[in-house]
Protein backbone atom coordinates (compact mmCIF):
# COMPACT_ATOMS: atom_id res chain seq x y z
CA UNK A 1 0.00 0.00 0.00
CA UNK A 2 2.94 2.22 -0.81
CA UNK A 3 1.24 4.26 -3.24
CA UNK A 4 -0.77 6.85 -2.29
CA UNK A 5 -3.19 8.43 -4.70
CA UNK A 6 -5.00 9.62 -2.56
CA UNK A 7 -4.88 13.43 -0.74
CA UNK A 8 -4.11 12.75 2.86
CA UNK A 9 -3.88 16.82 3.13
CA UNK A 10 -5.38 17.68 6.61
CA UNK A 11 -4.86 14.75 8.22
CA UNK A 12 -3.10 14.38 11.27
CA UNK A 13 -2.02 11.09 11.23
CA UNK A 14 0.57 9.98 9.04
CA UNK A 15 -0.48 8.00 5.96
CA UNK A 16 1.18 5.02 6.68
CA UNK A 17 -0.99 4.70 10.02
CA UNK A 18 -4.54 5.44 8.13
CA UNK A 19 -3.40 2.86 5.54
CA UNK A 20 -3.01 0.17 8.67
CA UNK A 21 -6.19 1.16 9.72
CA UNK A 22 -8.33 1.05 6.96
CA UNK A 23 -6.48 -2.30 5.84
CA UNK A 24 -7.38 -3.90 8.73
CA UNK A 25 -10.80 -3.63 9.04
CA UNK A 26 -11.38 -4.48 4.86
CA UNK A 27 -9.06 -7.34 4.96
CA UNK A 28 -9.57 -8.78 8.73
CA UNK A 29 -13.82 -7.88 8.72
CA UNK A 30 -12.75 -6.34 12.36
CA UNK A 31 -14.90 -3.85 13.60
CA UNK A 32 -13.87 -0.16 13.93
CA UNK A 33 -13.51 -0.87 18.10
CA UNK A 34 -11.37 -3.79 17.35
CA UNK A 35 -9.19 -1.69 14.78
CA UNK A 36 -9.18 1.11 17.80
CA UNK A 37 -8.14 -1.44 19.99
CA UNK A 38 -5.15 -3.25 17.67
CA UNK A 39 -4.03 0.22 17.04
CA UNK A 40 -3.70 1.06 20.58
CA UNK A 41 -1.29 -1.79 20.97
CA UNK A 42 0.75 0.04 18.88
CA UNK A 43 0.66 3.00 20.57
CA UNK A 44 -1.47 4.84 18.55
CA UNK A 45 -4.58 6.85 20.11
CA UNK A 46 -7.57 7.22 17.70
CA UNK A 47 -11.27 6.65 17.91
CA UNK A 48 -13.47 4.40 16.61
CA UNK A 49 -15.59 7.31 14.88
CA UNK A 50 -12.24 8.48 13.15
CA UNK A 51 -11.17 4.81 11.66
CA UNK A 52 -14.58 4.67 10.62
CA UNK A 53 -14.14 8.28 8.38
CA UNK A 54 -10.98 6.63 7.26
CA UNK A 55 -12.90 3.43 5.84
CA UNK A 56 -15.59 5.92 4.30
CA UNK A 57 -12.80 8.21 2.55
CA UNK A 58 -10.35 5.31 1.49
CA UNK A 59 -12.06 2.14 2.25
CA UNK A 60 -13.36 1.96 -1.65
CA UNK A 61 -9.80 2.54 -3.29
CA UNK A 62 -7.90 0.48 -0.72
CA UNK A 63 -10.53 -2.78 -1.42
CA UNK A 64 -10.49 -2.39 -4.94
CA UNK A 65 -6.21 -2.37 -4.39
CA UNK A 66 -6.67 -5.71 -2.01
CA UNK A 67 -8.81 -6.95 -4.51
CA UNK A 68 -6.28 -6.09 -7.54
CA UNK A 69 -3.49 -7.93 -5.77
CA UNK A 70 -5.13 -11.10 -4.65
CA UNK A 71 -4.53 -12.58 -8.45
CA UNK A 72 -6.62 -14.98 -10.23
CA UNK A 73 -9.28 -16.36 -9.29
CA UNK A 74 -10.11 -20.39 -9.57
CA UNK A 75 -12.02 -21.55 -12.42
CA UNK A 76 -14.90 -23.30 -10.29
CA UNK A 77 -17.42 -20.62 -9.24
CA UNK A 78 -19.81 -21.23 -6.76
CA UNK A 79 -22.76 -19.22 -6.59
CA UNK A 80 -25.55 -18.61 -3.98
CA UNK A 81 -27.92 -16.09 -2.79
CA UNK A 82 -29.13 -15.42 0.87
CA UNK A 83 -31.94 -12.99 2.39
CA UNK A 84 -31.13 -10.07 4.05
CA UNK A 85 -33.52 -7.90 6.02
CA UNK A 86 -32.91 -3.51 5.36
CA UNK A 87 -35.70 -1.42 7.07
CA UNK A 88 -38.26 -3.95 6.68
CA UNK A 89 -37.94 -5.23 3.55
CA UNK A 90 -36.05 -8.10 2.34
CA UNK A 91 -33.21 -8.04 0.04
CA UNK A 92 -30.78 -10.73 -1.66
CA UNK A 93 -27.33 -10.50 -0.76
CA UNK A 94 -25.80 -12.62 -3.89
CA UNK A 95 -22.37 -13.98 -3.67
CA UNK A 96 -19.85 -16.25 -5.72
CA UNK A 97 -16.36 -17.58 -4.21
CA UNK A 98 -14.20 -19.68 -5.93
CA UNK A 99 -12.51 -23.42 -5.03
CA UNK A 100 -10.37 -21.77 -2.37
CA UNK A 101 -13.43 -20.05 -0.56
CA UNK A 102 -12.32 -16.64 -1.88
CA UNK A 103 -14.86 -14.27 -2.34
CA UNK A 104 -14.90 -13.06 -6.17
CA UNK A 105 -17.88 -10.61 -5.92
CA UNK A 106 -20.99 -9.50 -4.39
CA UNK A 107 -24.35 -7.91 -5.19
CA UNK A 108 -27.01 -6.76 -3.68
CA UNK A 109 -30.61 -7.05 -5.49
CA UNK A 110 -34.05 -6.21 -4.45
CA UNK A 111 -35.18 -9.32 -6.27
CA UNK A 112 -34.37 -13.06 -6.81
CA UNK A 113 -35.52 -13.90 -10.41
CA UNK A 114 -33.85 -14.33 -14.12
CA UNK A 115 -33.04 -10.62 -14.40
CA UNK A 116 -31.43 -10.75 -11.16
CA UNK A 117 -28.95 -13.54 -11.87
CA UNK A 118 -27.80 -12.62 -15.03
CA UNK A 119 -27.66 -9.33 -14.44
CA UNK A 120 -25.18 -10.82 -11.58
CA UNK A 121 -23.63 -13.35 -13.97
CA UNK A 122 -22.59 -10.26 -16.07
CA UNK A 123 -21.25 -8.19 -13.04
CA UNK A 124 -19.23 -11.07 -12.55
CA UNK A 125 -17.83 -12.17 -16.16
CA UNK A 126 -17.59 -8.10 -16.20
CA UNK A 127 -15.15 -8.47 -13.11
CA UNK A 128 -13.41 -11.38 -13.98
CA UNK A 129 -12.90 -10.80 -17.51
CA UNK A 130 -13.16 -14.21 -18.07
CA UNK A 131 -16.10 -17.51 -18.17
CA UNK A 132 -15.06 -20.24 -15.36
CA UNK A 133 -14.74 -23.64 -16.38
CA UNK A 134 -17.28 -24.96 -13.70
CA UNK A 135 -20.19 -23.42 -12.57
CA UNK A 136 -21.77 -24.43 -9.29
CA UNK A 137 -25.31 -23.50 -7.75
CA UNK A 138 -28.44 -24.30 -6.01
CA UNK A 139 -31.68 -25.77 -7.85
CA UNK A 140 -32.89 -22.28 -8.19
CA UNK A 141 -34.61 -21.96 -11.56
CA UNK A 142 -33.42 -18.57 -11.88
CA UNK A 143 -29.63 -19.84 -11.93
CA UNK A 144 -30.40 -21.67 -15.00
CA UNK A 145 -32.69 -19.16 -16.88
CA UNK A 146 -29.14 -17.05 -16.60
CA UNK A 147 -26.72 -19.73 -16.94
CA UNK A 148 -28.67 -20.34 -20.40
CA UNK A 149 -28.62 -16.53 -21.22
CA UNK A 150 -24.79 -15.12 -20.12
CA UNK A 151 -22.71 -18.82 -20.14
CA UNK A 152 -23.93 -21.25 -22.18
CA UNK A 153 -20.90 -22.99 -23.13
CA UNK A 154 -20.01 -23.24 -18.87
CA UNK A 155 -20.94 -26.22 -17.10
CA UNK A 156 -23.48 -25.63 -14.63
CA UNK A 157 -24.09 -27.99 -11.59
CA UNK A 158 -26.62 -28.18 -9.36
CA UNK A 159 -26.17 -31.48 -7.66
CA UNK A 160 -26.65 -31.55 -3.43
CA UNK A 161 -24.48 -30.44 -0.97
CA UNK A 162 -22.07 -29.65 -4.04
CA UNK A 163 -22.89 -25.60 -3.19
CA UNK A 164 -21.78 -25.96 0.77
CA UNK A 165 -18.53 -23.62 -0.11
CA UNK A 166 -21.71 -20.54 -1.02
CA UNK A 167 -23.45 -21.56 1.61
CA UNK A 168 -20.42 -21.18 4.09
CA UNK A 169 -19.37 -17.84 2.90
CA UNK A 170 -22.51 -16.16 4.30
CA UNK A 171 -21.58 -16.98 7.58
CA UNK A 172 -19.33 -13.84 8.36
CA UNK A 173 -21.87 -11.55 6.90
CA UNK A 174 -24.68 -12.96 9.23
CA UNK A 175 -22.14 -11.95 12.47
CA UNK A 176 -21.40 -8.79 11.27
CA UNK A 177 -25.07 -8.30 10.92
CA UNK A 178 -26.08 -9.35 14.36
CA UNK A 179 -22.97 -6.99 15.56
CA UNK A 180 -24.49 -4.00 13.89
CA UNK A 181 -27.75 -5.12 14.39
CA UNK A 182 -28.82 -5.31 10.88
CA UNK A 183 -27.77 -3.47 8.01
CA UNK A 184 -29.16 -0.10 7.66
CA UNK A 185 -29.00 0.51 3.73
CA UNK A 186 -28.37 -1.53 0.83
CA UNK A 187 -25.54 0.73 -0.06
CA UNK A 188 -24.14 -0.27 3.81
CA UNK A 189 -24.31 -3.82 2.89
CA UNK A 190 -22.52 -3.24 -0.47
CA UNK A 191 -19.46 -1.48 1.18
CA UNK A 192 -19.45 -4.09 4.06
CA UNK A 193 -19.47 -7.32 1.69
Amino acid sequence: MSNHPLSYRGYRFPPEIISHAVWLYHRFGLIFRDVEDLLAERGVTVTYETVRQWCLTFGLDYARRLRRSRGRMGDTWYLDEVFVKIRGRQQYLWRAVDEDGDVIDILVQSRRNRRAAVRFFRKLLKSQGREPRRLITDKLGSYSAAHRTAMPSVVHSTRQYENNRAEVSHQPTRQRERQMRRFKSAAQLQRFA
